[in-house]
């Protein structure tokens, strides 16, 4: 049993590496359809009005409540990002639970980010308002 589990365990992780694989690449093309007009295809947002994505210390720090405003639509009051104030409101996008997992993973791991943390659909099930 023991040797079972072993042989076993090299695919687990292979099949854990690939489905974050799938959820960035899945996640890029919703952020091309839903994100990429106001944080633009670099992730640096608008200085002052859209906070970027790229390279972003809020995203870090403010993990949950950054899915939150992709889950519940936006932040509410103002947020400093790298050093910078921003006070606009994000619309809801109507995404589901999955679509943010994917979302967030592809952000988390472009333009310069790099996370091995996999946001998964159901953590992001849980979170309430």
């Amino acid at each position: 049993m023991r040797v079972l589990i072993l042989l076993l365990f090299p695919l687990f992780a292979f099949s854990q590496k690939d489905s974050l694989s799938i959820s960035i690449e899945n996640g890029r093309i919703l952020y091309d359809d839903f994100c990429i007009r106001c944080h633009l295809p670099n992730g640096k947002g608008q200085i002052g009005i859209i906070p970027p994505l790229a390279k972003s210390d809020f995203l870090y720090k403010h993990m949950e409540e950054s899915i939150k405003a992709l889950k519940f639509g936006g932040i509410d009051g103002e947020i400093i990002v790298n050093g910078v104030k921003y006070n606009s409101r994000m619309e809801k996008m109507g995404l589901y639970n999955d679509e943010i997992a994917d979302v967030m993973n592809y952000i988390l791991n472009s333009w310069g980010n790099k996370s091995d943390l996999m946001i998964t659909e159901e953590y992001v099930d849980k979170l309430k308002k």
